[in-house]
């Protein structure tokens, strides 16, 4: 698919006078051995409201998470990818008014910033007239180029259970539905660590065996996922990259092997430091909440941690209201 704008091309303005919000949720990728090409949508939403103006003016107006480290100017990700995908339409503002309430934490490997671009391009695609908006497969296309991968944007387009991958520039995805009893269970360490430096821990190679390891628990956990959640434990076992990224989030690595030895199917949410347990039923959910609260308690008592009790996003992304 190309989404490249000819150089010659002249830029149309949006119409000023629109206002929409678009709901988005956050995202898990990887889930243990799905490496950059697995991920699970969940019900943590971030919302981002857009006004276009004719006054030439950026207004930027951000509460929640990230607040009180993140620009309110041209800068910022959700600006760069409206001005981007509108570009790409054949579009510019003419000035926007911007309110995003974030409740996804940052750095912490459960896509914010996928969700700040899904629902930017979400948005753009919104404001140019109907019949010259793009459908879904253009987003994603567009959404896995900023972020260089689609594991995490793909669910927060689609929802549920997201299979990505990529032939060459061009990248695809498929949804998968999770039996209603997977529970996600997410603990957010105080602490940050960022995709780069967590993808610069990873070995160049790894050998056949494996690789040919990962491969099965892959396909047994998308089974696990969307049939016998009873196979979650050993499905989430992974040989390609939690183990490199063990030394930069001992909290993590500790936690999670705490949480399997006793036969939760936990792993590192994306790149981490984030802890996603995949539990079966309530009551196993309830469990894990109470041995999380308890073994960090007693193990990592100089991190703080939220510990949240979510459900799988079945929805994705959503314009809940346009108005011209």
């Amino acid at each position: 698919m190309d989404t490249t704008q000819p150089a010659a091309t002249v830029l149309k303005s949006v119409a000023a006078g629109q206002q929409l919000t678009v709901r988005v949720p956050g995202t898990s990728a990887n889930l243990g051995p799905g490496y950059d090409s697995l991920g699970l949508a969940l019900s943590l939403y971030d919302t981002l409201t857009v006004e276009t103006l004719d006054s030439g003016e950026l207004i930027f107006e951000l509460s929640g998470e990230g607040a009180d480290t993140l620009p309110r100017d041209a800068s910022h990700l959700v600006v760069r990818a409206i001005t981007n995908a509108l570009a790409l339409l054949g579009f510019q503002h003419t000035g926007l008014k911007i309110t995003a309430d974030n409740v996804n934490p940052h750095g912490r490997g459960l896509g914010s910033s996928a969700s700040a671009v899904v629902a930017a391009v979400a948005a753009a695609n919104q404001l140019v007239p109907e019949d010259l908006r793009r459908d879904s497969a253009w987003i994603l296309q567009v959404t896995s180029e900023m972020e260089g991968h689609p594991d995490n944007v793909a669910p927060a387009i689609f929802g549920g259970l997201a299979l990505s991958w990529q032939d060459s520039e061009q990248y695809s995805s498929t949804r998968a539905d999770v039996v209603p009893s997977v529970v996600p269970i997410v603990a957010v360490p105080d602490y940050e660590l960022s995709t780069e430096a967590a993808r610069a821990l990873l070995p160049a190679s790894i050998g056949h065996h494996a690789a040919a390891m990962n491969s099965g628990r892959a396909a047994l956990l998308i089974h696990a996922l969307t049939t016998q959640p009873e196979f979650l434990l050993p499905g989430t076992e992974d040989f390609l990259h939690q183990s490199y990224r063990a030394e930069a989030m001992r909290p993590s690595a500790s936690l999670i092997t705490a949480l399997r030895s006793r036969g939760y199917a936990a792993v590192v949410s994306g790149a981490g430091p984030t802890v996603l347990t995949l539990a079966n039923g309530e009551t196993e959910a309830s469990d894990v909440v109470d041995f999380i609260e308890a073994f960090t308690a007693d193990n990592t008592p100089d991190v703080r941690w939220r510990v949240m009790k979510l459900a799988v996003d079945v929805e994705g992304a959503r314009v809940e209201m346009h108005r011209r």
